[in-house]
């Protein structure tokens, strides 16, 4: 049996122009090589598979292969095949068309990154998590690779209830945990259900992300900003909110825990008031100086919304977080993700893999004494260099802030733009509204540089500080 286009091995979409089968031929291949859709070094298909995929006699596509090689669009060796030869695709061109608008520049990527929110990815456990994902893949039923139960994998729901429980305090249920695509498209789905019972004001911390914000504000609600003090958020001003979005263990970006005492105020007045509190626990497993601070979710399991994410322990990349719902939202809220889960199989039988088996436990406690050595490095490198600015929030999570001397905010943060070094001041985090006294600081995050960087940003920062 003649071969056909489903056995030859590489589909090649082409578009023959031109009077005769063998010029048509020649001139589609240098157009797809000079355009840059075949790029440099692809293999080209066999005379023989091509020919059959055409439909065309086998001498027909041999000769048009042996033109372009003539020419030095493609190169020929034995044992090789037909390629894409390296010189024959030009790089596309800069300059503007005629009339045009000049051409758009790239911004320069900056030399050093201290903006928080991205742990070291090149720290992410590559050979550990392969290792994880063939035992995850080799023991999956053939339905896992099917259209799945919106939910989430019960692989995956049933690792994660284990080990929040051991080790943030979580009480959680399987059946009521919800994976999602990241923590926004989770904050997403909840504003959704929160617009459609009825929210209208969520009550936000005074700093935070502008991200979330704006994921609130699309679903309808308003955002109210609430007092922040030495001992975090004060919940006194809850009574105008009907839901609240709080960062409990390790406020962001101050970096401070909430005090006990507001933390039960919280709880309080969600059971009084029938009130929701959305809890991020985004970096709930880095903590240094002290005892971890278990999830609110603990305190009030059937008015608390915990939300983690394996962004900031693993990569963001991998697009995976969880909320673990009351049982008055779980309904709710697995309807409003969809009729289907939405999260890739494979990498949530991996990361349940990952957690079930201890590597999990095994990377975070070697990243945790990884970011831990930068943090110290940090605090000696600024007491040394700008005794002036004083180092907070650094008991536990990824970045520090940097308190600066009144005023000087702005022009230090130009500073560092203009020596590549890209970092953000607090008040990029703060609330438009927000009634708190503004501070002069910096948020540092000291977990995106990678190892052999780190030394360089440290000095490069140090150098604007004033």
């Amino acid at each position: 049996m003649p071969d056909s286009w489903a056995t030859s091995g590489l589909d090649l979409h082409l578009e023959a122009a031109g009077p005769g089968l063998r010029r048509g031929l020649t001139d589609a291949l240098r157009e797809a090589v000079r355009t840059g859709r075949l790029a440099p070094g692809t293999r080209l298909p066999s005379s023989r598979g091509l020919a059959a995929d055409l439909g065309i006699a086998r001498n027909t596509v041999a000769d048009a292969y042996a033109d372009l090689v003539a020419e030095g669009w493609l190169t020929a060796r034995q044992g090789s095949g037909t390629r894409v030869a390296t010189r024959a695709a030009a790089p596309p061109s800069r300059r503007p068309a005629p009339g045009g608008p000049p051409a758009r520049r790239e911004p320069a990527r900056p030399a050093h990154d201290l903006r928080p929110g991205t742990p070291d990815l090149a720290s992410f456990p590559r050979a550990e998590w392969l290792r994880a994902a063939r035992r995850a893949l080799a023991a999956a039923p053939h339905h896992a690779l099917g259209y799945g139960d919106p939910r989430g994998r019960a692989e995956l729901r049933t690792a994660l209830a284990g080990y929040l429980s051991r080790a943030r305090g979580v009480r959680a249920d399987p059946g009521h945990v919800l994976v999602c695509g990241g923590f926004s498209h989770g904050l997403k789905i909840l504003g959704a259900v929160l617009r459609a019972r009825g929210v209208r004001t969520v009550a936000v911390e005074s700093y935070g992300l502008d991200v979330h914000r704006d994921l609130l504000a699309a679903a309808g609600l308003r955002t109210e900003p609430l007092p922040f003090d030495a001992l975090g958020t004060d919940p006194a001003a809850l009574r105008n909110a009907d839901a609240v979005l709080l960062t409990p263990a390790h406020q962001f970006p101050m970096g401070v825990p909430l005090h006990p005492d507001r933390r039960a105020a919280v709880v309080d007045w969600a059971r009084r008031t029938g009130g929701v509190v959305l809890e991020d626990d985004y970096d709930g497993e880095f903590r240094y100086d002290r005892q971890p601070v278990g999830a609110l979710q603990g305190l009030g399991p059937d008015h608390v919304v915990y939300l983690g994410t394996a962004s900031k322990s693993l990569a963001p990349g991998l697009r995976l977080a969880w909320a673990v719902l009351p049982p008055g939202l779980a309904e709710e809220a697995t309807a409003a993700k969809g009729s289907t889960d939405t999260c890739g199989t494979l990498d949530q039988l991996t990361l349940a893999e990952f957690l079930t088996s201890g590597g999990y436990d095994r990377h975070v406690r070697a990243v945790r004494m990884r970011y831990r050595r930068r943090r110290d490095a940090l605090v000696t490198a600024v007491a040394a260099r700008a005794p002036e600015v004083r180092v907070t929030g650094i008991a536990a999570g990824l970045h520090a802030v940097l308190r600066l001397p009144p005023g000087t905010e702005r022009s230090v943060v130009q500073a560092a733009a203009w020596q590549g070094l890209a970092l953000n001041g607090l008040a990029f985090f703060r609330h438009p509204a927000a009634r708190t006294d503004p501070l002069d600081a910096l948020v540092i995050g000291y977990a995106t540089p990678p190892d052999h960087a780190w030394s360089g940003a440290l000095e490069a920062l140090c150098a604007v500080l004033p």
